[in-house]
């Protein structure tokens, strides 16, 4: 077995409402680590993923640290760097149509309005992701990396953007501060120019590919 933590705790962007992403690596079922509290992978996925240059792979190569060991030996380190990042096309694509999906239903009138309004902050954060692996030499991660990405990043109001996270934190954690009243004729408008970006950007990733 080995336990990585990585995230935030690692970057050192840690805040009141900051979690502990934490990842263990297993053969086979062990009933001591509970699916709720680690991402769990089995060695062959994870060299799988090293092997395809996976998004989720350049995350940990670049910000995980080892917390535990059966061994003594650093797994992840083992591996070396993952294979050059080739899906950022096909990944910005697949997240543009999440927000796309999650934008329809709230000007539909969804009844769901925090978890679409998550969602599409999930969406914003892996497609800034996915550019900064694909056009930049530094690759930024976390809640903030649509405002990481230098003159292409995300120009939208302080307070939409704000409300996004903390949509996103209510949604997974159940935590921070509660949304309500939310005025869609603010957000709408918001949203539409993050749909702008989102294209430039995909533009940038398919030129790029």
């Amino acid at each position: 077995m080995h336990i990585y933590a990585f995230g935030s705790i690692c970057r050192g962007d840690i805040s009141v409402d900051s979690d502990i992403d934490l990842l263990a690596l297993v053969e086979g079922r062990d009933s001591r680590i509970n699916p709720d509290k680690f991402s769990i992978y089995s060695y062959a996925r994870i060299r799988e993923l090293w092997e395809l240059g996976n998004a989720f792979a350049w995350h940990l190569s670049l910000e995980s640290r080892l917390v535990y060991s059966a061994d003594g030996s650093d797994f992840l380190k083992s591996l070396g760097e993952p294979s050059n990042y080739t899906e950022g096309a096909a990944d910005c694509s697949k997240f543009r149509n999440i927000f796309d999906s999650s934008f329809r239903s709230i000007k539909k009138g969804s009844p769901s309005l925090v978890f679409e309004l998550s969602t599409i902050f999930l969406a914003l954060r892996n497609i800034s992701t996915c550019y900064s692996l694909a056009r930049m030499n530094i690759p930024t991660f976390g809640r903030d990396s649509a405002r990481r990405l230098g003159p292409r990043s995300l120009n939208i109001d302080d307070d939409v953007y704000y409300l996004l996270m903390q949509a996103r934190l209510l949604s997974t954690r159940g935590v921070g501060e509660s949304v309500s009243e939310i005025d869609l004729t603010v957000v709408i408008p918001e949203l539409e120019r993050c749909r702008s970006w989102i294209d430039e950007i995909c533009h940038e990733v398919n030129i790029d590919g």
